[in-house]
């Protein structure tokens, strides 16, 4: 089965940044953003820029089958970063398998959304557009070369359609998505600063959710994606809640 790591040890040897084939592109815009960092859920803060994770799940609300997944290579910021601070109503607890085992055990159980709202405050991103770079790992039991995932992503993005609406961090952040234009390209800003540490991926386990990271810096407008993240022991995350509790927590 392939893997980053065997994916990595056979680009180890190749041009074109060690792939086979040259990066599909993918232009993104919007009005509104929140790529949240994950240690300021409560009251949210952006990154400044799109995170490899929201990329790829840009790219898989657009064309996602089990039989491979994305890479990001680079994510080109294309519009000069402004920030904007929005005020919203949302709820302060979060749901879980017990409590939706509950409401439907006892059907005179209601959840009051009235008693556990609140308005948070997020510190968004304003008039994004961003140009993804990306690579196709097909798994083991694809069945199917690399060229015919990478074809049909092409033909969506072509066309403009996708299995769900993308979206930047937040669903009513609606994303729009194209093929990149040759004919009128517009170039990364020109900007060049040192990101800090930034979410690489979020992995799914029985255990919860872990992030992985790496070390982000936007060179003249472009922020390169390594394959690999960093080593889990090198980021520490805070144990306590992030989010407050209510009655449905």
């Amino acid at each position: 089965m392939r893997t980053l790591a065997s994916e990595e040890r056979r680009a180890a040897g190749r041009g074109n940044g060690g792939w086979v084939f040259p990066d599909l592109v993918v232009e993104t815009w919007g009005e509104l953003a929140c790529f949240t960092r994950p240690e300021l859920k409560a009251e949210r803060v952006s990154y400044p820029v799109m995170t490899p994770s929201a990329a790829r799940g840009l790219l898989e609300a657009i064309f996602w089958k089990p039989e491979f997944s994305y890479v990001i290579t680079k994510i080109e910021v294309l519009s000069p970063i402004q920030w904007v601070q929005v005020r919203r109503n949302e709820v302060k607890s979060t749901i879980n398998a017990a409590t939706v085992r509950d409401l439907r055990a006892d059907s005179s159980r209601r959840y009051d959304v009235e008693a556990d709202r609140d308005q948070r405050s997020t510190m968004a991103l304003q008039d994004v557009r961003y140009r993804i770079g990306a690579q196709v790992v097909t798994a083991a039991h694809a069945g199917a070369p690399q060229e015919k995932f990478r074809e049909q992503l092409r033909r969506r993005v072509e066309r403009g359609a996708s299995f769900s609406q993308p979206f930047f961090g937040c669903r009513e952040f609606t994303a729009f998505f194209g093929p990149a234009d040759s004919s009128k390209a517009v170039g990364p800003i020109a900007r060049t600063e040192e990101l800090g540490v930034m979410l690489h991926s979020i992995a799914y386990t029985p255990q919860g959710e872990r992030y992985r990271w790496f070390r982000a810096s936007l060179v003249d407008g472009v922020l390169n994606v390594p394959l690999q993240p960093l080593p889990d022991d090198a980021v520490a995350m805070p144990q306590a809640p992030w989010r407050a509790t209510g009655a449905g927590a």
